[in-house]
């Protein structure tokens, strides 16, 4: 199995674990509140299948795509929020039948793209591999937030690695999305991951460190919790800075959550979070 594959495979298996949690759910379920304002457990389905649609237009239809990042751009507050609010007004079999329908169109799509192809997006451009990156990141995230609203604890998997990885590999993205530089120097990341492996990132004598589980990582750049509220550490000034503005999606910066607003158990034991990552997707 090639790593593509591999990766797509964990894509496969992030949506066929969020689709567990609604697919039983009544109408009166869709339309619970989750923890990112405005937001319904539809909202967040239809937002997934939206930006699906959006990432097949990338690969398939280049200039459509340009088309809808200009029309994206003219409204950075209103167009996810927009597609988001399209989907959620059909009713809920239809809505999931939509989003299965582009989870598969997706990963058929992304199967075929060439090994060395760049897809364009919200941000910088993507090869495959990150593009189904950032969807795994996207659905795992927003399926914190159904899990929330459902008061279901999800449990970690190495899936997490993904998202961690974007995470890391999205550090300087996130000081130009606030028109800051970023800092020179590599920094050093280590992560407890859900298996007690260590998973680790640039160099090991690095000043700038970041360590924590795996999972309050992720929660935190994909600001689905506020940093008071998990276990990750920083040493060095500009480490510590990036935890505060740290985001693993593309687009404006999210206005990510309050301290105490975490729901389930304290930080860094795997407890669940949720807030919209805000901005594009």
């Amino acid at each position: 199995m090639s790593e593509t594959e591999a990766l797509l495979g964990d894509l496969r298996a992030e949506g066929d674990e969020l689709d567990g949690l609604v697919a039983g759910l009544g109408g009166a379920e869709w339309r619970m509140a989750t923890p990112a304002p405005g937001w319904t457990i539809a909202h967040q389905i239809a937002h997934l299948a939206w930006t699906d649609e959006r990432a097949v237009q990338a690969a398939e239809d280049a200039q459509g795509f340009a088309d809808e990042v200009r029309r994206a751009w003219a409204a950075p507050d209103a167009f996810v929020d927009g597609g988001a609010e399209r989907g959620a007004a059909e009713p809920p079999e239809v809505l999931l039948g939509h989003w299965r329908e582009g989870r598969e169109r997706l990963l058929r799509t992304l199967a075929v793209q060439p090994p060395r192809a760049r897809l364009p997006w919200y941000g910088p451009p993507m090869s495959v591999m990150s593009m189904a990156t950032a969807r795994l990141m996207e659905t795992w995230a927003h399926g914190q937030d159904v899990a929330d609203a459902l008061g279901v604890r999800r449990a970690p998997t190495a899936r997490l690695r993904h998202v961690a990885r974007i995470g890391v590999r999205a550090r300087g993205y996130a000081y130009t999305a606030r028109e800051l530089e970023p800092p020179a120097e590599e920094f050093r990341v280590e992560l407890g991951g859900p298996d007690g492996e260590l998973w680790t990132y640039g160099p090991q004598d690095a000043a700038q460190r970041v360590t924590g589980p795996a999972l309050d990582f992720c929660l935190l750049v994909t600001q689905r919790a506020h940093r008071d509220d998990l276990a990750v550490r920083a040493e060095g000034a500009d480490a510590d800075r990036w935890l505060d503005i740290a985001q693993a999606f593309a687009g404006p910066p999210g206005k990510g959550r309050a301290p105490g607003q975490r729901p389930g158990d304290p930080a860094g034991d795997g407890g669940a979070s949720g807030d919209r990552a805000g901005g594009a997707p």
